[in-house]
């Protein structure tokens, strides 16, 4: 089976983004980034390539990539904007594997979880595991609200418009329509 993205596109703004126009559903795994506060990097993109670079060290090789999407801060929009992405992404690890890394990862780019939704230096969720959908020891996939939110469906569609939500049925391009939370997000310049 060849997972290798098949379309290489550079976005209005330059960026290059892979596009991968048919995600086997049983094997894509989707990851969302985002931050709002830069820490001790120059901005929140240099602080996004970076942990896109730190990824593999914790064995997870990135496949396709989004351009990165500004929005408003949500749910409080005087916090500092978002900027975010989606990726997917090949790894031996589980799903809990997965999500320790991306913890970990977290931490080393200084996220503190002092309140739900702070500006945070760093934000990894695990949208999608192939068609993996359950609730237990505290990871629930999909991710159960990342259907609703155009900074992660927008980006998700970039990459694999006729993915397909493992609960709903929905395609990743029509969610993205939908969104009701982050109506504001588009790609950054």
């Amino acid at each position: 089976m060849d997972i290798t993205p098949r379309i290489s596109a550079p976005d209005p703004q330059g960026v290059s983004v892979n596009i991968d126009d048919d995600p086997d559903p049983d094997a894509a795994v989707f990851l969302a980034l985002g931050c709002n506060d830069k820490g001790v990097w120059a901005d929140c993109r240099e602080a996004l390539e970076a942990a896109l670079a730190r990824l593999r060290s914790e064995g997870v090789d990135v496949l396709a990539r989004s351009s990165w999407w500004s929005s408003q801060a949500w749910p409080d929009p005087t916090d500092p904007p978002f900027l975010n992405g989606v990726v997917r992404v090949r790894t031996a690890l589980d799903p809990h594997g997965l999500m320790v890394a991306l913890e970990r990862i977290e931490a080393a780019f200084g996220r503190e979880r002092t309140r739900p939704n702070a500006p945070r230096t760093l934000d990894l969720d695990l949208i999608a595991y192939g068609r993996e959908t359950f609730d237990r020891e505290g990871l629930i996939l999909p991710h159960p609200r990342a259907a609703e939110r155009l900074f992660v469906m927008g980006p998700l569609a970039e990459i694999a418009p006729a993915w397909v939500h493992p609960v709903s049925g929905i395609d990743a391009e029509t969610l993205a329509r939908g969104a009701t939370v982050g109506r504001d997000a588009r790609p950054a310049g």
